[in-house]
Parts: C-alpha cells; structure tokens; sequence
C-alpha cells in the first residue's frame, strides 16, 4: 500500500524510539504515507489518507488501527477529507487575525473563488483556517501542505505566492 522508499522513511522514524515504544512514531508515519498519497494523488479524493491506508499504517507499526485513526482524525494536519494540490491554510487566530490575518483569507478567498474550507472546481486549491502556527511576529502566516510556512502575506505576496503555485 505504500512505496519502499515511504516504508524505509517510517522504518527511520520508528529507529528514534524504544523498541517497545514503536507507537510513538505514529505521527511521522502517518504524515509520510499522507505525503506519499499527496504527491501521486492526481485528483482530490486520492490526496487524503484512507481508513485502509491508516489501517496498514497502524498494522506495520504493530498498534491499533484505532490508535492511529485517533492521531489522524485529531490533528488538521492529517487530510482525512478530499483536498486539492495545493492546501492552503491561513491562520486566523487572534495575533495573527490582528495583524491581518482574516484579511488575507478573505483576499485568497476571493482570488480563488472559493470559500474557507472549499477546494476549487478544478482541484487545485483547498483553502483552510487554521488556529496558530507559532509565528504570530510574522503575521500574516499560511502554510501550503503542510509544509511550507509563508510570512508577511501582503495581497502582493499573497499573488506572488499563488503564481509560484500554478
């Protein structure tokens, strides 16, 4: 269900921890078979983890498969739902809303054409609220896939960053 190459990359981060505590790399794991189904995914649907796909995850750890759904489902870092190529997440909590942060979701919103939790007709661009990204001194931050931290995000650099995207 996933590469070697993903497999070798969860066996790294199952080598940080105990070897009772195989558990513990859940995390990394999951993000891993989500990068994995991100980069192949060609459409919405294929760019989100799977209850298969948490469930081998879960089973190659040697854990519950309920362990890992609950990492999964927890944390908004984990696409448990249909996202495009590019997810876009701004952060809108309150330094960050201060110091332009609701605006800058509204401007990417109407640049896109598509409301906070929408994924545009094409598949391209899900745009996401997010609660804070530790970076309340750079604001307005986003995050593209999870990934990618942008600071500073004027409309100009908000249009820079969209035309990189592309």
């Amino acid at each position: 269900m996933l590469s070697a190459q993903s497999l070798a990359l969860i066996d790294r981060e199952v080598a940080k921890y105990p070897a009772d505590q195989k558990r513990s790399a859940v995390m990394g794991a999951l993000r891993i078979a989500l990068d994995e189904r991100r980069a192949a995914g060609e459409t919405p649907e294929a760019r989100c983890l799977n209850p298969e796909l948490i469930e081998f995850v879960a089973n190659y750890l040697g854990i519950a498969p309920v362990a890992a759904y609950e990492v999964a489902t927890f944390y908004n870092m984990y696409d448990m739902k249909p996202v495009g190529k590019f997810k876009i997440t701004v952060c809108t909590n309150l330094p960050c809303a201060l110091s332009g942060g609701v605006n800058a979701a509204e401007y990417i919103s109407k640049k896109l054409g598509i409301a906070i939790g929408e994924t545009s007709a094409d598949g391209m661009y899900t745009l996401l609220e997010g609660e804070c990204m530790g970076a309340c001194g750079d604001a307005p931050v986003l995050l593209v896939n999870n990934h990618k931290m942008c600071s500073f995000m004027t409309p100009e650099a908000i249009d820079k960053k969209l035309a990189e995207l592309k």
